[in-house]
């Protein structure tokens, strides 16, 4: 996942700007308003304080506010250059500084960053509606938006797209509406800040606490990890700790025969933050829904659905519905087999075929291990981490020719590191900082990737190089067991890479042209999954850490042979996730639900989902959505995955996986391109053609006998 912050889009451009002043009420310099001078400008994470955020950041408004204030105060008729371009140019103090407080933020939190968040959350949604709702400002962009055909392409697009920018930010509103607006979006940052806060608290509190008989059945390698997770959170030394981590749940989840606490903890899971207690996120759902209606009629769309689609390739609530039910019923049908194999084995071990959704993952193994004779736990210890990361360094030299280097740069957290990453000819690429274990109570879940700074190009067009970072939750070292990642994770690291790429690639003009639409951006990171499990790829890095022998062919081909293994229950915890971001977000009246209620009817009553699968995510802890950037648009996973598995084939079809030319022009035409066209066009310069669903429905094996 591509992490996505409250950061002003329009606010980070690369040149630096010497000390401003701003101290800490001693001698002290703050450090976010001076030059940086450490190595290719990377943040001085050894010299800022906490403390040193909330000074900067205001600092940083004041002097954006100057920025525009200079645009609008021009007695010079607006032109490409003094209007958009200044724009584009504008708030880089504040854009550096912003990247860095939420880049850290989600991975290294603490209870004073989360006071700053709190603060800073509704200030700078109030600064940027102060300038996007500036009619001074928008009537200058405006004028050179009616002359865009005298521009150059880049210039052109650039324009385009700013001038959206601020209509779809209310810049066409009347007075009261503006007022309005402003409210809205800052009283909307609140509430998805308390969002992730209490999920984040939610997360961290739960603990199953387990003696010797509660880990019965459980690999050693499982055991270990919840012994030194127990010693570390000071359970006890002879007890085993297990949270709502996926790196500590999901095995236990797998490999438990007891009924009991397989329950205990899903449930613990499914049910967070809608325990009516102070954590409960039932009525920020409802608050943050309702809110998010207001906005998008007043700009004069039906649903927020709608105003977010307007923006993406989907273009319209139709088409994304029009995917999801593509895909449903043959997911829907495939799960229902998986169900139907799961409780013959359960009824041969216990006489019944009772099923509940706690029951999936641990006789899932059972049936892969069946048909497969392909043990999970026993597999990881072929993924060690560093080796992973070594084979996703090798194969992006292998594709596109670039190199990476062990640098030594300052880290917010001990446990970063960071690389050089050189091109083919030599020169810097960019730098990439890696945050891969998890931390419990510190950083957000799950995996994402994100940049300190984005590409751009100076005064005189020099491409300044991006500083991009990875953030997981891979489980930790043990002793002298090194951190072993299942396929999953190691699937999320080659996923990841894949956006760290498409930063490093990025070679545009300017900095307005650096993002793409948000059911586009997957692409680049789900294409790199394809190489995961490639044959060739797994002999270069699938090495067994103890023994040091290659993965054998016999596993290769059970892993390969294992690829539709329970692809029903993914794709519909997937597809349900999807229908329920998009059937909360596409009401034209907001009437107030109850979360769990709404989910089973329109998940389960109305769609048919059995009541073994729940989707991916709940409401109540969907950040996706609510503290993130994916609302109406987590259905992206599935519309990209469209456009990916059409895009490897591009590869599989010269009958090289690794073939250089179609990687030479997968960069050309997707990578380094940002978004200087829209992402159908960028796709169709690269295929030749719009994607075809079909290499999706076969990857997730839901093509039937007469379809293929």
């Amino acid at each position: 996942m591509k992490k996505i912050g409250l950061i002003l889009a329009s606010c980070t451009v690369m040149t630096l700007v010497s000390s401003c002043g701003g101290n800490d009420g001693g001698n002290r310099q703050n450090v976010l308003l001076g030059e940086w001078t450490t190595p290719y400008g990377v943040p001085p994470f050894d010299q800022i304080k906490t403390s040193d955020y909330l000074p900067a950041f205001k600092e940083a408004m004041k002097q954006h506010n100057a920025e525009i204030e200079a645009i609008t105060s021009s007695k010079e008729s607006p032109t490409f250059e003094n209007t958009v371009l200044a724009y584009d140019n504008s708030g880089e103090l504040l854009g550096r500084i912003g990247n860095v407080f939420w880049s850290v933020a989600a991975a290294d939190t603490n209870s004073e960053m989360q006071k700053v968040q709190e603060e800073a959350a509704s200030m700078l949604s109030e600064h940027s509606d102060g300038i996007m709702l500036n009619d001074k400002l928008f009537e200058r962009i405006k004028a050179v938006y009616e002359q865009r055909d005298m521009l150059d392409p880049m210039q052109r697009r650039l324009t385009e797209k700013i001038y959206k920018d601020f209509v779809r930010s209310g810049a066409n509103l009347s007075v009261e509406d503006k007022e309005e607006f402003m409210k809205l979006n800052s009283r909307l940052a609140q509430l998805s800040f308390q969002f992730g806060k209490n999920l984040l608290e939610e997360n961290a509190k739960y603990q199953m606490v387990l003696d010797e008989e509660g880990v019965k059945g459980l690999p050693v390698t499982v055991r270990n990890a919840a012994r030194a997770a127990a010693r570390e959170a000071g359970v006890g030394d002879q007890k085993y700790l297990f949270t709502l981590s996926p790196a500590s749940m999901t095995p236990f989840m797998t490999y438990s025969p007891n009924r009991e606490l397989r329950e205990q903890i899903y449930k613990a899971y499914t049910e967070k933050c809608m325990h009516g207690d102070n954590l409960d996120n039932s009525e920020l759902v409802n608050e943050i829904v309702e809110l998010r209606t207001k906005r998008a009629q007043l700009l004069g769309y039906d649903t927020h659905a709608a105003y977010v689609l307007d923006g993406n390739m989907a273009k319209t609530p139709e088409n994304v519905y029009g995917l999801l039910d593509e895909i449903w019923e043959p997911a829907l049908n495939r799960a229902g087999d998986e169900l139907a194999a799961m409780q013959e084995i359960k009824l041969k071990e216990t006489g019944n075929t009772d099923f509940a959704a706690w029951d999936w993952p641990y006789y899932a193994e059972k049936v892969r291990k069946a048909q497969y004779d392909l043990d999970q736990d026993a597999l990881r210890a072929y993924f060690p981490m560093e080796n992973v990361r070594q084979g996703i360094f090798e194969l992006s030299n292998r594709l596109y020719g670039i190199t990476f280097r062990p640098a030594v740069l300052p880290v917010y957290n001990e446990e970063c590191v960071s690389y050089e990453v050189y091109d083919t000819d030599g020169t810097l690429l960019g730098v990439l900082y890696m945050d891969l274990y998890v931390r419990a109570g510190r950083k957000g879940p799950g995996a994402w990737c994100g940049t300190f700074r984005s590409q751009s190009c100076d005064a005189e067009g020099n491409r300044m190089v991006p500083i991009v970072y990875i953030v997981a939750n891979f489980p930790r070292p043990n002793g002298s067991t090194p951190s072993l990642l299942s396929m999953d994770e190691t699937r999320t690291f080659f996923h990841e890479f894949g956006h760290a790429l498409h930063m490093l690639f990025c070679d545009v003009p300017y900095r307005g042209l650096t993002e793409v639409e948000n059911d586009f951006v997957e692409l680049p990171s789900q294409i790199m999954e394809n190489w995961a499990t490639e044959p060739e790829m797994l002999r270069s890095y699938a090495i067994h850490w103890q023994t040091g022998r290659v993965i054998p062919d016999e596993l290769i081909d059970r892993i390969r042979e294992s690829t539709h293994f329970n692809q029903g229950f993914a794709t519909t915890e997937l597809v349900a996730a999807s229908y329920i971001d998009m059937d909360i977000h596409n009401r034209k009246e907001f009437v107030p639900v109850d979360p769990a209620a709404f989910e089973h009817r329109v998940l389960n009553e109305e769609r048919g989902l059995i009541p073994q699968i729940d989707p991916r995510y709940r409401y109540t802890y969907f950040a996706h959505i609510f503290d993130g950037g994916y609302s109406a648009g987590y259905y992206g996973y599935l519309w990209a995955e469209v456009l990916d598995k059409d895009a490897y084939e591009a590869f599989v079809e010269t009958g090289e996986p690794f073939n250089k030319k179609v990687a030479a022009r997968f960069r050309e035409e997707i990578l380094s391109k940002g978004g200087t066209a829209d992402g159908m066009v960028l796709y169709e310069n690269f295929r030749g053609r719009q994607p075809s669903r079909e290499p999706l429905l076969r990857s997730r094996g839901m093509l039937t006998e007469t379809q293929e």
